[in-house]
């Protein structure tokens, strides 16, 4: 069955074996959690967290696969050409789409209680395929590398429609995303955006830090970040360092790994996405170096 989303985006029939396409779409649009799986390498990884994620509230969690398409999509030549040479390094968008559920079946596979997650496919234009699969859920795993479907989900998943992102570590995935949630705070709104956004998993942690590095002189972060936790009705601790002269992001990491924290929330990209690339140090280093799983909000 194939169904138009628009005119520059099309979900495409499943394999066999899969659910009907109008099954899967709608298990995304019910779900807590959504697994986004634009890149085969990180289909598993994406899966397990989205699983405990899903797991830790109570909820229920989907997954789908989004890629773009040059065939489904209106878009200036040159990003037309650009997304038909990709085809020499990564394969045809469908085979790109059955490396992702070769991925998928041997997840679902590996314990029965996975039988009633289905994946849904919606290639085309990829900005529209990432908004219809992720627009109703709470929060989305996805990869922030990995192919080129992989990078621009990710950002118009957090600059176009802000929502709560769940990154992969580098690396393994070790398993207790809630037993120790660090959140790196500064009172600034995006910051505060990301824990409210994240409440229900904050209330779900097994244990709560929020880490203010180089506070100011009267105590701002800590108060602040006290009077945030009070007012959602979380129980955390409140921990100031110095960074000692070293990069912020390399401190907050050095902190998680010495606390043996989980998973770290933080306020994503205090800019524009075009500043973000000129200024946004704390956020890339962050992305490129943590072994836990990061979450944010822009």
């Amino acid at each position: 069955m194939n169904t138009a989303t628009s005119k520059s985006s099309a979900r495409k029939a499943p394999s066999a074996g899969f659910a009907s396409t109008r099954e899967a779409r709608a298990s995304t649009v019910n779900s807590d959690v959504v697994a986004l799986l634009p890149d085969a390498a990180s289909t598993r990884i994406c899966l397990d967290i989205a699983e405990d994620a899903a797991r830790s509230i109570g909820g229920c969690m989907a997954a789908a696969h989004v890629g773009a398409d040059p065939e489904a999509m209106i878009a200036a030549p040159e990003e037309i050409d650009l997304q038909m040479l990709r085809d020499l390094d990564e394969g045809s968008p469908h085979e790109r789409l059955e490396r992702v559920e070769r991925a998928f079946e041997e997840w679902k596979l590996a314990k029965p209680e996975r039988g009633e997650i289905l994946l849904d496919d919606c290639r085309g234009d990829l900005g529209r395929c990432v908004a219809s699969e992720c627009h109703e859920t709470a929060l989305v795993v996805l990869p922030a590398h990995g192919n080129l479907d992989a990078r621009d989900a990710f950002h118009d998943l957090l600059f176009n429609e802000r929502k709560l992102v769940l990154v992969p570590p580098v690396g393994k995935y070790s398993g207790d995303l809630l037993r120790h949630v660090l959140i790196g705070w500064k009172p600034h709104a995006h910051a505060r955006d990301a824990v409210v956004a994240a409440r229900r998993w904050l209330v779900a942690a097994e244990q709560v830090t929020v880490l203010c590095v180089n506070d100011k002189p009267d105590g701002n972060y800590q108060f602040t970040a006290r009077e945030l936790l009070d007012q959602l009705g979380v129980k955390g601790d409140v921990v100031a360092i110095s960074s000692e002269g070293r990069p912020v992001g390399e401190a907050v990491l050095d902190f998680a790994n010495s606390a043996y924290s989980t998973c770290l929330l933080i306020g994503a990209f205090k800019h524009s996405y075009f500043l973000e690339l000129l200024l946004g140090r704390v956020t890339r280093y962050l992305l490129a170096h943590a072994t836990i799983p990061l979450m944010m909000k822009h």
